[in-house]
């Protein structure tokens, strides 16, 4: 919200206040200053002249010699290059000594031979933002249009030496979306009387109601509608001094009947809608529902279809406005208006803010429909439209408006004591001073039997309850003057709790094995959304949640993956020629499980991806690219990090991935994510050459995790290796075989590694060799050849049992 302290001062006086000094007192009361903008042009060397004679200039062809009266005795000769410059012109000059925005100093200058003795002074020029300005105004000075006074400072007159206090309110806090709630709240502050606008009109004997009727179809919706008709309407463009406050508060002006019902919607926080009478088409306004697949034509142009929970005002049988949101287009006030039916209505705030969201506008309109309106504003609001629809366009108004439904509101009551306040402030407020309190707020307030009761105007709908009166009370008194006191009770010192301690050190683990942290995007392509899909959230029948209003298509849904997104990292890098790439991420995925239009979980995963060289030496030569092994170990180490149970890995066949080197990875009978590469048409898709992805549900593994802290003292006894080499069928894997040496090699296996697997031209057809490096050690002793051997020999009994296997010489 942005307020003009000049436009503030018409309600309430703060002209010797320091506007720095009022935006922190302001900030001191809950209310947030965003910025203070100080005066755009501020000078005594910039006046209103008045042009006396126009002849060109006798060295220029595009130059004219003026003689201008800016108050003085002597007329001041001053060379302009505008077309629009004319004798009979008032304008703004810049006399010598001046300096305008961007730094420009007008000195005396002689041009082409002839004196000028400063500068005619277009909008831009003085520091005017070019979105306020018409075309006219872009291409040349800028002409007063009413008489004024010569020789008075400019400023003033175009409202240059205004302070502008942009507000950053809190969404209860709708009754500050106007001049007359800022005014309150200001005088609150400094205990002063608020001097509300006295609206009044001439009415005409012809009454609104022979050339309008109201009827509401949908009173929830639409509590209240009241139609006025003014007639002898010159549609022009509107004084200074309306186009000064409409521009205060960042809206363009453009024609004097909407610029007046802006300028009432800034005043009293009440939007108000003027409709073309004559282009309007009938006799009769209706509120209704919007009949499914209707459409309309808005004032932005666009051709908009209406669902049926949309509120439109219609003239019987067509949609002329989207109630509280915007126009038609089929209805707007142009140039040849000459009647006008003005709209002051009442709608409910959720209706408005669900046509505004479907539609994607946030109107000036809606945006204070949606938060709450003070009803009984709503004729007072009318009433002041009228009055200066009478002063600035010669409207003369029709009787009195034509109402339907009702503006009664039922004022909130707050009851209670005066200790009870104190204790939940923590200060110490004497009756008279919570009173003058209550006075300064404009609340009504009454004590009986130790209790207060205080009746809340409708203008604050933010005050419903005990707490928001102790919030009013103790932003009035100061917040600064509340005693502070040190916490009692038991106190906790600060820490990361245990979910935060495990992820920090997932992102350690991974950042030792050398992969780098990426954050990707939540959202991507409905496409992507579903490419990539772990197996166990495939499993879920899970839904990519789809966005009501994306911003682009390229963000449209909710991802189930961050393998693409993390994908479209590696290959933007590899566009940029860095080609050794190892990405990891933590982070969310979220699945739709329970059907259409419900809320998606939220499920914590970590995902990675390599491609290149893991290994580069130039000096040594060595070079060792990415490959499914790297990938496993780092998979692998994570899992181990975190004391998961029961690891396995499983071939699998999944969608974008390799088909012989992908593997899904399971803690018991629980599959926790997969990894391995990418399928080669895949990689030709996003234009990389071989790459490896992994997925892991990060909430499974943190779940499954034994995070005890353990120690193991270490032994002085020595440990015994033994090499043992199986020949066994190419399709039984190493893991298989590792688990029954795992169960035969007891009680004094250590650990079991493969150091080799051999399938070369000496190997028979079908068949392989996997070596292992077996590690015992006993903790109490050192172990007997004898137990070593009878260990060896377990082994190999059951290993050929189970795969007959063969051992190899």
């Amino acid at each position: 919200m942005l307020v003009s302290t000049n436009w503030l001062q018409q309600y309430i006086d703060v002209k010797d206040k320091d506007k720095l000094q009022l935006a922190e007192d302001i900030t001191k009361t809950g209310i947030e200053v965003e910025q203070v903008m100080d005066p755009v042009l501020q000078s005594d060397k910039l006046v209103v002249g008045y042009v006396e004679a126009c002849d060109q200039h006798p060295n220029a062809d595009k130059l004219n010699v003026c003689q201008v009266n800016v108050g003085e005795t002597d007329l001041a000769q001053i060379i302009c290059g505008a077309n629009n410059v004319a004798k009979g012109q008032y304008v703004i000059v810049a006399k010598p000594g001046a300096r305008l925005p961007g730094g420009l100093k007008i000195k005396k200058a002689k041009l082409r031979g002839e004196v000028s003795e400063g500068m005619i002074c277009s909008l831009n020029e003085l520091g005017v933002d070019d979105k306020f300005l018409t075309e006219a105004d872009k291409e040349g000075i800028f002409v007063i249009e009413e008489p004024v006074e010569v020789g008075q400072l400019a400023a003033p007159l175009l409202n240059l030496d205004d302070t502008i206090i942009e507000f950053d309110l809190t969404p209860n806090r709708a009754d500050c979306l106007s001049m007359l709630g800022m005014a309150y709240e200001t005088a609150a502050i400094y205990d002063q009387k608020v001097q509300l606008p006295e609206p009044q009109v001439t009415k005409a004997e012809e009454a609104s109601s022979n050339h309008i009727s109201v009827q509401l179809d949908n009173q929830q919706a639409n509590p209240f509608y009241g139609a006025w008709i003014l007639k002898d309407i010159e549609v022009k463009q509107s004084p200074q001094w309306l186009k000064n406050r409409l521009m205060s508060a960042g809206i363009r002006p453009i024609n004097n009947v909407v610029d007046v019902t802006n300028y009432v919607l800034l005043e009293y926080g009440q939007p108000l809608h003027a409709f073309d009478y004559q282009r309007f088409g009938s006799k009769e306004v209706v509120t209704r529902l919007a009949n499914e697949g209707e459409t309309i034509k808005t004032l932005d142009g666009e051709e908009r279809t209406l669902q049926t929970d949309h509120l439109v005002i219609t003239n019987g049988k067509e949609a002329h406005a989207i109630a509280g949101v915007m126009g038609g287009e089929k209805s707007e006030v142009q140039d040849d208006t000459t009647m006008i039916l003005l709209e002051a209505a009442s709608f409910d705030p959720a209706s408005i803010r669900k046509a505004s969201k479907d539609h994607g506008i946030r109107s000036e309109a809606s945006v204070r429909y949606e938060k709450g309106l003070d009803q009984t504003r709503v004729r007072d609001a009318a009433t002041r439209a009228a009055q200066l629809l009478q002063e600035v366009a010669g409207a003369t108004v029709l009787g009195d408006m034509v109402e339907q439904g009702s503006l009664e509101v039922e004022p909130q009551h707050i009851t209670f004591s005066r200790p009870e306040m104190e204790m939940r402030i923590g200060a110490s407020i004497s009756m008279e001073e919570m009173y003058q309190i209550f006075n300064r707020l404009g609340f009504e307030a009454k004590n009986q039997d130790e209790l207060i009761t205080v009746t809340i105007p409708p203008r604050r709908g933010d005050v419903l309850r005990k707490e928001d009166m102790v919030e009013e009370i103790a932003r009035i008194y100061g917040y600064d003057r509340i005693p502070y006191t040190l916490p009692t009770g038991e106190m906790h010192p600060g820490g990361l709790s245990k979910r935060q301690k495990a992820l920090r050190k997932a992102h350690d683990y991974l950042q030792s094995t050398g992969l780098n942290e990426a954050i990707t995007y939540s959202l991507t392509t409905e496409k992507n959304a579903y490419k990539f899909v772990s197996p166990e959230v495939k499993n879920m029948e899970a839904n990519a949640v789809p966005l009501a209003m994306p911003m682009t298509d390229l963000h449209s849904h909710l991802r189930l993956s961050a393998v693409p997104e993390l994908l479209q990292s590696v290959r933007y890098n590899v566009a940029r020629n860095q080609y050794n790439i190892a990405l990891y991420e933590i982070g969310p995925i979220y699945p739709q499980t329970k059907g259409e239009g419900t809320q998606p979980e939220e499920k914590l995963r970590t995902t990675g991806a390599i491609t290149g060289l893991w290994i580069n030496h130039p000096w040594q030569a060595q070079k060792q690219p990415v490959d499914f092994f790297i990938l496993k170990g780092i998979v692998e180490g994570l899992l181990s990090h975190f004391a998961v149970p029961e690891v396995a890995y499983e071939q699998a066949e999944l969608d974008g991935m390799h088909p012989g080197r992908t593997a899904i990875v399971k803690s018991g009978e629980r599959v926790i994510g997969y990894l391995g590469q990418l399928h080669p048409t895949t990689q030709k898709d996003y234009d990389l050459s071989e790459t490896y992805v992994y997925d892991l549900d990060l909430e499974a593994i943190l779940e499954l995790s034994d995070q005890e802290e353990r120690y193991e003292k270490i032994t002085k006894y020595p440990a015994i290796s033994q090499d043992l080499a199986f020949v066994v069928n190419d399709n039984v894997t190493a893991s298989e075989l590792e688990k029954v040496i795992q169960e035969a090699g007891q009680p004094h296996l250590q650990s079991i590694l493969v150091f080799d697997v051999y399938d070369g031209e000496h190997m028979e057809a079908g068949k392989k060799s996997v070596a292992f490096n077996l590690v015992f050690q006993n903790s109490e002793r050192t172990l007997k050849d004898e137990e070593i051997e009878e260990a060896r020999k377990s082994i190999v009994e059951q290993v050929e049992k189970v795969y007959e296997a063969e051992l190899r010489g």
